[in-house]
């Protein structure tokens, strides 16, 4: 329980690896339930296909049941008296083991003459297709060892595995090596390592190894059965080899490795040679894999969010890492497979950065809807990029948390709006305030305000969102914007009413007020609908200055009035003059009132009386 609180608050805390927590569950969730299994085929092929090709061991020799034989032999079956003959042959050199990859079910006449051959031989290994079809018992008495020849090729017909172990009875190339080694089958099946062992069944006796297939079968020296017993091969072509007898006639026993198609005898020499050379395919355990997923997956996701290296200003490295990072890994896996014998994951891996960086891509594009919902239409565009770029200041589990910050508050109202309303049909009462509306709104965020709500014909606008300023140089130019964005929307207001009186439409004359101070801005609402706004005592001051345009007329040619708080921030641009002082409610000292005159030309006097 607290592991999992500690990785909910770490994921909370760093978001840019929660993309990649998502994306290692799926990525998991799909190698369990078998999806990545198809892609992990291929990318076996693959895996084959480039690395260089390897030698046969030298000791596999095949005597091989071809369309030559059979030309001269006749259809199969053949008399047993063929196979007497092939071990009379076979005794005159030193094979240490012959296997045949052919099953003597039936009984027949030679039978007797077979079973002295096979006895004299002494190193036969003949086939069994299991328990109940087992050689002949009078062959299976003569014979050195029994091995089973039964193979399963994967769902898409290709064979990467093979059962070296099925109900007691070792597979027909390990009963060879058991021969040839004078060793028992159970101590040969723990020299093979456990990652090699595709899935112990604890209910059924049997035991499958990923087979590391060898190069081409063209380089496994094979002989046609009738010139062997024709005597057309060296005797000593077969000394201290590990012979194979069995059909090399794809039409008759076609098989298909992951490089060419073969037959049934090559799986048993593909065997042989990976239990000679000790490099049968190794797998990583299932938990191990699934703990590489998780760490690739985080990682991507920290690569790909640009809240990781873009941070640091590494675009060009996030690039090249969000490329480089799947062929490193297929790299890594190539190099695995070609010197160490592993059979390492790659379409798991690379999919599942693949996917961390999909569900970032959704993940940031959740986020800005969800930004862009709380801040529509009430910042400029420049300024909605900021706040995009600098989210992890401010964005929280999709949510604003409460910021305090020192901003300024700017509030503005048409004066007599309600006589106007009244003489107005609501439909072009509403295309008037829109249209004053939005040339308002438009200087206000031409100078880096942020729309904070209409109140009917009200603006409430704030200078110094969303991000906390951390200097007084910051503060000051956000009530210089203010001003400014004031000022701008006087010289508007002008040109909007010189069409207004065009277009026979009531005139628009306007009270604004600001003040600045701090105040607290976040999330305001509930959990169906929530705006961004700021609220505290700021807020409230500007509100109540901006009435008092109605009363303060002299030294206030642009109806803008400000605190001494925010005057003493602009005194050094802008020129105004005290006009009052207020009492407000719950302040002990009074709030000093100036109007805005200007732009300031003499720079030498700050704060000139008029």
């Amino acid at each position: 329980m607290g592991f999992r609180h500690w990785l909910q608050g770490y994921l909370r805390t760093h978001p840019p690896l929660l993309p990649g927590a998502i994306a290692a569950a799926i990525s998991v969730t799909m190698g369990l339930g078998g999806a990545w299994q198809p892609l992990e085929r291929l990318g076996y092929g693959v895996l084959f296909n480039l690395r260089p090709e390897l030698r046969w061991n030298p000791r596999i020799t095949v005597i091989a049941i071809d369309g030559k034989s059979l030309q001269d032999y006749g259809q199969f079956p053949w008399s047993r008296d063929r196979y007497v003959e092939l071990l009379n042959v076979l005794n005159t050199s030193s094979p240490t083991a012959i296997g045949f990859d052919i099953l003597f079910l039936d009984p027949s006449p030679q039978d007797e003459s077979f079973a002295r051959a096979i006895q004299a031989n002494g190193k036969t290994i003949l086939a069994s297709a299991g328990p109940e079809e087992e050689p002949l018992p009078v062959l299976k008495d003569a014979a050195a060892a029994i091995g089973h020849i039964l193979h399963e090729p994967d769902s898409d017909g290709i064979s990467r595995q093979g059962t070296v172990w099925l109900n007691g009875i070792p597979t027909l190339s390990l009963a060879m090596l058991q021969v040839s080694e004078n060793q028992h089958p159970e101590t040969l099946l723990n020299q093979i390592s456990p990652q090699a062992i595709v899935k112990p069944d604890p209910e059924f006796d049997f035991q499958n190894v990923w087979i590391n297939w060898p190069g081409k079968i063209q380089q496994v020296p094979t002989y046609s059965f009738v010139d062997v017993v024709e005597g057309r091969v060296p005797p000593d072509a077969f000394d201290n080899q590990l012979v194979l007898v069995g059909f090399v006639a794809t039409g008759i026993d076609r098989k298909i490795s992951p490089i060419q198609p073969i037959t049934g005898v090559y799986i048993h020499g593909a065997i042989l040679d990976n239990g000679l050379e000790g490099r049968f395919l190794k797998r990583l355990p299932p938990v191990l894999t699934g703990v590489i997923l998780i760490g690739i997956s985080l990682c991507m996701s920290w690569v790909w969010s640009d809240r990781g290296l873009m941070r640091f200003g590494l675009a060009q490295l996030q690039i090249a890492a969000a490329l480089g990072f799947p062929l490193a890994w297929f790299a890594i896996a190539l190099a695995a497979f070609t010197w160490g014998n592993w059979w390492l994951p790659v379409a798991a891996p690379i999919g599942t950065m693949l996917l961390a960086g999909i569900i970032v891509q959704l993940r940031d594009r959740y986020e800005k809807q969800q930004l862009m919902q709380l801040f529509a239409k009430q910042i400029s565009p420049e300024m909605a990029r900021l706040v995009w770029d600098r989210r992890d200041e401010i964005f929280d589990r999709g949510d604003l948390p409460p910021q305090e910050l020192i901003a300024t508050v700017l509030f503005m109202d048409i004066r007599s709006f309600t006589t106007i309303s009244e003489r107005l049909p609501p439909r072009d009462l509403l295309s008037w305030l829109n249209d004053y509306l939005d040339a308002m709104s438009e200087c206000i965020m031409e100078h880096g305000g942020v729309i904070d709500k209409y109140i009917g014909d009200a603006i409430m606008a704030v200078f110094g969102l969303p991000f906390p300023r951390q200097t007084p140089e910051e503060i000051q130019a956000d009530a210089r914007n203010a001003i400014a964005a004031c000022l701008a929307m006087d010289a508007r207001l002008k040109q909007l009413n010189q069409r207004m009186k065009a277009e026979g439409k009531p005139l628009i004359q306007v009270g604004m007020g600001i003040h600045t101070g701090p105040l607290i801005a976040g999330s305001v609402g509930g959990k169906q609908r929530a705006n961004y706004s700021a609220i505290g005592d700021t807020v409230n001051v500007a509100a109540r200055v901006e009435p008092l345009n109605k009363d303060i007329v002299a030294h206030n040619l642009y109806h803008l009035l400000v605190t001494e708080e925010t005057y003493n921030y602009v005194c050094d641009r802008y020129q105004g003059v005290q006009v009052t002082e207020l009492h407000l409610r719950g302040k002990q000292q009074e709030t000093i009132i100036y109007s805005i005159l200007g732009e300031r030309t003499d720079e030498n006097s700050p704060n000139p009386s008029v």
